[in-house]
Protein backbone atom coordinates (compact mmCIF):
# COMPACT_ATOMS: atom_id res chain seq x y z
CA UNK A 1 0.00 0.00 0.00
CA UNK A 2 1.36 3.41 -1.11
CA UNK A 3 1.12 6.52 1.90
CA UNK A 4 -1.71 8.18 0.00
CA UNK A 5 -3.99 5.08 0.16
CA UNK A 6 -4.58 5.61 3.31
CA UNK A 7 -6.54 8.59 2.79
CA UNK A 8 -10.31 8.52 1.45
CA UNK A 9 -10.46 10.97 -1.35
CA UNK A 10 -14.07 11.72 -2.71
CA UNK A 11 -15.15 13.59 -5.70
CA UNK A 12 -18.90 15.03 -6.37
CA UNK A 13 -20.57 17.72 -8.43
CA UNK A 14 -20.88 20.89 -6.81
CA UNK A 15 -24.25 23.31 -8.33
CA UNK A 16 -22.56 26.42 -6.79
CA UNK A 17 -19.00 25.72 -8.55
CA UNK A 18 -21.11 24.01 -11.87
CA UNK A 19 -18.13 21.82 -11.86
CA UNK A 20 -16.90 18.04 -10.30
CA UNK A 21 -14.92 19.17 -6.84
CA UNK A 22 -12.54 16.68 -5.21
CA UNK A 23 -11.81 16.57 -1.71
CA UNK A 24 -9.68 15.16 0.59
CA UNK A 25 -10.69 16.30 4.04
CA UNK A 26 -7.85 14.47 6.14
CA UNK A 27 -4.83 16.44 4.19
CA UNK A 28 -7.10 19.07 3.18
CA UNK A 29 -9.37 20.21 5.70
CA UNK A 30 -10.61 23.55 4.32
CA UNK A 31 -12.45 21.67 1.81
CA UNK A 32 -12.27 20.83 -2.28
CA UNK A 33 -9.18 21.28 -3.63
CA UNK A 34 -9.42 20.74 -7.30
CA UNK A 35 -12.47 21.51 -9.98
CA UNK A 36 -12.84 19.97 -13.14
CA UNK A 37 -15.45 19.20 -16.01
CA UNK A 38 -15.56 15.64 -15.67
CA UNK A 39 -15.10 12.87 -12.30
CA UNK A 40 -12.46 11.51 -13.72
CA UNK A 41 -10.50 14.73 -14.38
CA UNK A 42 -11.51 15.83 -11.27
CA UNK A 43 -9.83 12.47 -9.21
CA UNK A 44 -7.08 12.71 -11.48
CA UNK A 45 -6.07 15.80 -9.77
CA UNK A 46 -7.39 15.18 -6.54
CA UNK A 47 -4.73 11.94 -6.62
CA UNK A 48 -1.65 14.32 -7.95
CA UNK A 49 -2.80 16.81 -5.45
CA UNK A 50 -2.63 14.27 -2.53
CA UNK A 51 0.66 12.53 -3.91
CA UNK A 52 2.46 16.03 -3.78
CA UNK A 53 1.14 16.58 -0.23
CA UNK A 54 2.25 13.26 0.76
CA UNK A 55 5.46 13.49 -0.76
CA UNK A 56 6.17 17.23 0.59
CA UNK A 57 5.49 15.89 4.51
CA UNK A 58 7.23 12.69 4.16
CA UNK A 59 10.51 14.61 2.18
CA UNK A 60 11.09 16.62 6.05
CA UNK A 61 10.55 13.44 7.89
CA UNK A 62 7.23 14.85 9.15
CA UNK A 63 4.98 12.09 10.34
CA UNK A 64 1.44 11.81 8.02
CA UNK A 65 -1.40 12.53 9.51
CA UNK A 66 -3.48 10.06 10.85
CA UNK A 67 -6.69 9.57 8.84
CA UNK A 68 -9.51 10.56 10.21
CA UNK A 69 -12.15 9.87 7.89
CA UNK A 70 -12.67 6.07 7.59
CA UNK A 71 -14.72 4.12 5.07
CA UNK A 72 -18.29 3.23 6.79
CA UNK A 73 -17.29 -0.78 6.98
CA UNK A 74 -13.99 0.16 9.22
CA UNK A 75 -15.74 2.93 11.01
CA UNK A 76 -18.65 1.14 12.79
CA UNK A 77 -18.19 -2.47 13.90
CA UNK A 78 -20.03 -5.51 12.96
Amino acid sequence: MKAEDRYLKFVQWSEQDSAYVGHCPDLFPWGGVCHAGSEEEAYRALMELVRAEVAALILPHTPLPEPRILPMRTAIPA
